[in-house]
């Protein structure tokens, strides 16, 4: 889709976001000419705003006799080490952290880096290419080259390692493995400061980066407040003028200038006011506060559906989006700042929307984009784990239904003591119910061990696309906790366009491709735009004791020169432990029909299907009266977790494929693929029969 085609659908799709859009663009302009002239925070303007005349009592001023209770104060220490060391390992956990932080030794998307204790970080590396980003004016720098990903090095540049150093030096004990960890902050803070000027290098092209730094950077400083390391003049100047160069360059260059801000605007207002509640003597901090809580409050409403699911498309970024207005909600709460009643609602259906699609080991479906991002820098989890927010929703809003799973680490970090006492008094949530989420595309049916994901919905951001992929009505399949169908997630961004729209295409779900085409074009220039031309829907959602039944249908393949319309039934059987899936395709001529399973690995084999397996599968209301004499086994040989069995003339193939379970990974896999040539009308069938 060329550039003019693009607007124009945006313009169809959002007119007023169009319009506002360029509204914004215009503010954003005005902003930073400000920004420009603007007087630097420098040390006598530092020492005014906090009311010292000598930068040797600016420690006494800034980090002594704290007032609130966020949950980064050293006054909340002893109920967040209280919490912790109720729950198993978690201390240990905490530790870990903090000495991979000490060793500067970084997990970037699965890449293992180490700098070494006391050695500087190079900062601005892609570890994978190798390749170095130059420290130039942001406006001189070319941020994206094939091959190089600069999502890399803005792991690093988070710094949610200093965090981590701030746990250890929370749950040691010893003095002077404390004074390790306090030492270690101030040196990793100073290198970064000093290796990246404001506005040079790949760390400032990112307002979304800028800000979750600032307020990383804030919090650590807080949990280090009695640490004599951090009490010096020599650091805690730099590091106050940093904080407000941060929030300044973050406000000047707010991600508002889209046709529909996502959640790199959330992200912006998050660290503004996490800044500005942790430090409200900075002379911007005041109205910086009031800013940021007003689009906070303008963001949920307009990012977070009513039933609790985010725009963007993407089950993994609704992990992200959790994580960010959970933060700014605990900080605010904490400083004695109200971000409304509306909020909180719509966070606490957040959280509910994430424990409806979990399976029981907590692992949500990859159906989105995915690039394993998150906000809370306490605990290393997997990309597609989401188990940890029920219950961390649970005791932040004593909220029994939400009561499932134990205590997480995050909780205990985030409300401590506190926290775990409202959550130990909750009666354990029941299992999750079967639910639809039209707004956000997302279909959930569960029972008998089975928890079924299935995508149909309008595309995500407004339609914009943004997160979203040709994965209309295709699904996830996890058994017992297990995905065993899965999504095939999303590879990379920018490092590599093809591999990008190879992860996004139809193909690379579990849906039927019609004659080769997609469900919706996919332009190689445009990695973050997916027209709304496929219109995903719900027909009929009918939970039950016995049987569920959802039906789903798209248009992606009208607009062919033989249209076609694809309407799926799946029917989960929890009386035989089968899921039935029917395709049923309307129009006219003659289409070449290919259906593909994702799987997770290569453990999958055709085989000859056993009596009482083909038995049970003709049983599921809709199954075919004759199957394929092959069906195909998944899970390990010496333990398969469920067989597909399909109809008469689809024959499946197993080929090769990758999997990626998270940002940057991919993983050898296989895919089954059948292929079939039709005349519509015409239905296709098989049955999934699970152990």
């Amino acid at each position: 889709m060329r550039t003019l085609g693009y607007y124009s659908t945006i313009a169809r799709l959002a007119p007023a976001g169009l319009a506002r859009g360029m509204a914004r663009r215009v503010q954003g302009v005005a902003r930073q000419a400000l920004y420009k002239r603007r007087e630097r925070l420098d040390e006598p303007r530092l020492l005014e705003a906090f009311g010292v005349s000598r930068a040797e009592e600016l420690a006494g001023r800034v980090l002594s006799a704290r007032s609130g209770a966020a949950w980064c104060e050293v006054d909340q220490r002893a109920s967040v080490l209280e919490a912790l060391a109720a729950l198993p390992g978690a201390e240990a956990r905490a530790l870990a952290r903090a000495r991979a932080a000490l060793r500067g030794e970084y997990d970037v998307f699965g890449t293992t880096v180490c700098f070494g204790e006391n050695q500087p970080v190079d900062w601005s590396r892609d570890p994978v290419s190798g390749f170095r980003y130059p420290v130039l004016p942001v406006e001189q720098l070319r941020l994206e080259r094939p091959g190089v990903d600069p999502k890399y090095p803005w792991v690093l540049g988070r710094l949610d390692c200093l965090v981590a150093l701030g746990q250890g030096y929370w749950v040691e004990r010893d003095a002077a493995g404390r004074s390790t960890f306090a030492r270690a902050f101030v040196t990793r803070t100073l290198d970064f400061l000093q290796a990246n000027p404001v506005g040079q290098g790949v760390h400032w092209t990112c307002g979304m980066e800028v800000a979750l730094r600032a307020a990383n950077l804030a919090q650590a400083l807080v949990m280090f407040a009695d640490a004599p390391e951090a009490r010096r003049p020599e650091f805690l100047v730099p590091v106050l003028e940093s904080l407000a160069e941060h929030t300044a360059w973050v406000e000047a260059h707010l991600e508002d200038k889209g046709a529909v801000p996502n959640n790199h605007l959330v992200s912006n207002y998050v660290g503004l006011l996490v800044v500005g509640l942790l430090f409200p003597e900075l002379p911007e901090a005041p109205r910086q506060v009031a800013l940021a809580a007003a689009g906070l409050r303008t963001q949920m409403v307009a990012q977070v559906h009513a039933e609790g699911t985010s725009f963007e498309g993407s089950v993994p970024y609704h992990r992200l989006a959790v994580e960010l207005f959970t933060l700014a909600w605990v900080v605010a709460r904490g400083t004695g700042t109200d971000l409304g009643a509306r909020y909180a609602t719509r966070l606490r259906r957040m959280y509910a929307a994430s424990r409806a699609w979990c399976s029981e080991k907590g692992l949500a479906p990859q159906i989105g984009d995915n690039d394993s991002g998150r906000v809370f820098p306490f605990q290393e989890r997997d990309s597609r784990d989401q188990g940890y927010l029920a219950p961390l929703g649970a005791a932040l809003f004593e909220d029994a239904s939400l009561a499932q799973g134990p205590f997480p680490d995050e909780a205990a970090w985030l409300l401590g003591l506190p926290g775990l006492e409202r959550f130990r008094v909750l009666k354990p949530a029941g299992p999750a119910p079967s639910v639809s989420f039209p707004a956000g595309g997302f279909h959930v049916l569960r029972g008998a061990g089975a928890v079924v994901t299935v995508s149909a919905g309008a595309q995500g951001q407004g339609g914009v696309g943004g997160h979203s992929h040709n994965d209309k009505l295709s699904f996830e399949l996890h058994l017992h906790g297990r995905p065993v169908i899965v999504d095939p997630g999303t590879g990379t961004y920018t490092r590599d366009a093809a591999v990008r729209n190879a992860f996004r295409s139809t193909a690379a779900h579990n849906t039927l491709e019609v004659d080769g085409e997609e469900q919706a074009p996919l332009d190689a220039a445009r990695l973050f735009a997916l027209p709304e031309t496929a219109r995903a829907r719900v027909q009929v959602f009918q939970p039950g004791a016995e049987l569920e039944r959802l039906t789903v249908r798209h248009d992606g393949y009208r607009a062919l020169a033989s249209p076609v319309g694809v309407e799926r039934t799946f029917l989960l059987d929890k009386r035989e432990r089968a899921l039935g899936v029917t395709d049923a395709l309307v129009g006219v001529g003659l289409h070449a029909v290919t259906g593909r399973i994702h799987l997770p690995d290569r453990e999958a084999r055709r085989r000859t299907a056993k009596p009482e397996e083909l038995a049970r599968a003709m049983r599921v209301p809709g199954a075919p009266r004759e199957f394929e004499a092959l069906g195909v086994e998944l899970g390990p040989a010496e333990a398969p977790e469920a067989v597909v069995l399909f109809a008469a003339g689809l024959e499946p193939r197993l080929e090769p494929s990758r999997y990626s379970p998270g940002y940057g990974l991919e993983v050898p896999s296989q895919v089954v693929v059948f292929r079939v040539r039709v005349a519509p009308p015409a239905s296709l069938r098989w049955v999934v029969v699970f152990n």
